[in-house]
C-alpha cells in the first residue's frame, strides 16, 4: 500500500532530575506536566490523530503521551518500546520502517539527540522556516510532522517534507 504518509515526531516534555532517579525512571516536572497537555491540543487542532504511537518506556515519555492523548476526541493505540528509549536517528528510521503498511499516521514519542537527528535527516537540506527552527533546537514537547509519498518501509533520508514544527506550551495557574 502506498500513499501519502505522515510521521509526527514528538519529544517527551520537561522532566525532572531527582536525585538517585534513574534516567530511564525521571518524571515530568512542573512545566512538562503544563506542556504535554498543550501538546495534544495542538495535534488536535492540526487534525492530526495518529493511527498508530510507538513509544518510549521512559518514565517522562510514557507521562507526556498520557497527557497529550487524553487531549484527543480518540486515543489511538500505542506500543511502549524499550528500544525506542536512547535511540539513535539509524534505529528510529528502522523503527519508522517497521510501521504496519495499512498505518497512515504514525506518532513517534522519544527523545534527543535521536528525534531531532532523525527529523532533519529525513527532511535533508531543503530550506524553510520550519527546518530552520527544527535544525537550531529540537525542545521539549516539540512536534514535527513530516509528509512523504509511499510505504514506511522505503522511506528514505531526504525524501520527506517538515510540513510543521511547533513547541506548545501550557500556561501556569493565574497566568494569561
Amino acid at each position: 500500500m502506498s500513499g501519502t504518509r505522515r510521521l509526527v515526531i514528538l519529544r517527551h516534555a520537561k522532566s525532572a532530575w531527582p536525585e538517585g532517579v534513574p534516567d530511564h525512571d525521571r518524571p515530568l516536572n512542573a512545566r512538562g506536566l503544563r506542556d504535554a497537555p498543550a501538546a495534544g491540543r495542538g495535534l488536535a487542532a492540526a487534525g492530526v490523530l495518529p493511527d498508530l504511537v510507538l513509544c518510549s518506556t521512559a518514565r517522562r515519555t510514557r507521562q507526556t503521551w498520557g497527557l497529550a492523548s487524553a487531549e484527543l476526541a480518540t486515543a489511538p493505540p500505542v506500543r511502549h518500546d524499550p528500544r525506542l528509549y536512547g535511540a539513535h536517528e539509524d534505529d528510529l528510521l528502522a523503527f519508522v520502517r517497521e510501521a504496519p503498511p495499512a498505518v497512515r499516521t504514525l506518532l513517534l514519542v522519544g527523545h534527543n539527540p535521536g528525534l531531532q537527528e532523525l527529523t532533519l535527516r529525513l527532511t535533508g537540506e531543503a530550506d524553510g522556516d520550519h527546518l530552520d527552527r527544527a535544525r537550531t533546537k529540537f525542545p521539549t514537547s516539540g512536534t514535527a510532522v513530516l509528509t512523504w509519498s509511499g510505504p514506511w518501509s522505503a522511506l528514505l533520508p531526504g525524501s520527506a517534507l517538515l510540513t510543521d514544527f511547533a513547541v506548545p506550551r501550557g500556561r501556569r495557574e493565574g497566568r494569561h
